[in-house]
């Protein structure tokens, strides 16, 4: 390999992450074999508390100004759209409380949300009577995928702010997805497309050894 064909400090921080974290599914690291199938606790197994949030990505946060920013959703649906974040914002908004698990075992109680329902996604839009999977595109290359029962979810939204503040840069601005009751790689950041399917698409992480469904109380953390 030339220098030239040689990866950028970014590539090479990205590759030795994606790298870490297939040897971490591949170890069936963290997994306790203690399922909590009552959901009896708050805490899921094999996790801890903190108090800060921390920042986890590929090793690419992409900047996109709120002008520029449109999110689209497609596929199996009646009414597809593409939004401008005025046009997001105009759409009824809801606040959230909730509890989020990653599956590297940090969770953190009682992150305040604001944004869009995802139920709200779903009157407008209407998926089609095939619709059985929502796949999240991000701005940044990731994909995730999750049920569309788990899309209707209540506690499911589209968060544009976080503690009252604009969701920051590090955190998915402008716009992530919120499934708490997921492992919290399931919950995108910078949103781009939702795309609507009659068929599975395992995303991102899903193809590189994580679960493809990924309950925290039953610990769905790797394939």
């Amino acid at each position: 390999m030339s220098d030239g064909d040689k990866p950028g400090l970014i590539g090479q921080i990205k590759d030795k992450l994606i790298r870490s974290k297939e040897r971490t599914a591949a170890e069936g690291r963290h997994l306790t074999g203690k399922a909590d199938l009552r959901r009896e606790n708050r805490l899921p197994p094999g996790q801890h508390l903190v108090e800060k949030w921390p920042v986890l990505d590929l090793g690419i946060q992409p900047e996109i100004p709120v002008e520029s920013w449109q999110l689209v959703i497609d596929g199996a649906v009646e009414n597809p759209v593409t939004l401008r974040f005025d046009e997001f914002m105009a759409l009824p908004q809801v606040h959230y409380v909730s509890d989020i698990h990653c599956v590297t075992t940090w969770s953190r109680y009682d992150n305040h949300w604001d944004g869009v329902s995802s139920r709200t996604i779903l009157d407008l839009v209407k998926p089609t009577a095939d619709a059985r999977h929502v796949i999240f595109h991000s701005h940044d290359g990731y994909t995730t995928n999750i049920r569309l029962e788990v899309f209707a979810e209540p506690d499911v939204l589209l968060a544009h702010a976080w503690e009252g503040e604009r969701l920051t840069r590090e955190h998915g601005g402008p716009v992530r997805a919120i499934v708490p009751q997921w492992y919290f790689w399931k919950s995108a950041k910078w949103i781009q497309r939702i795309e609507f399917s009659p068929v599975d698409k395992p995303g991102f992480w899903e193809e590189r050894g994580y679960h493809n469904e990924a309950d925290p109380w039953t610990e769905e953390r790797y394939s």
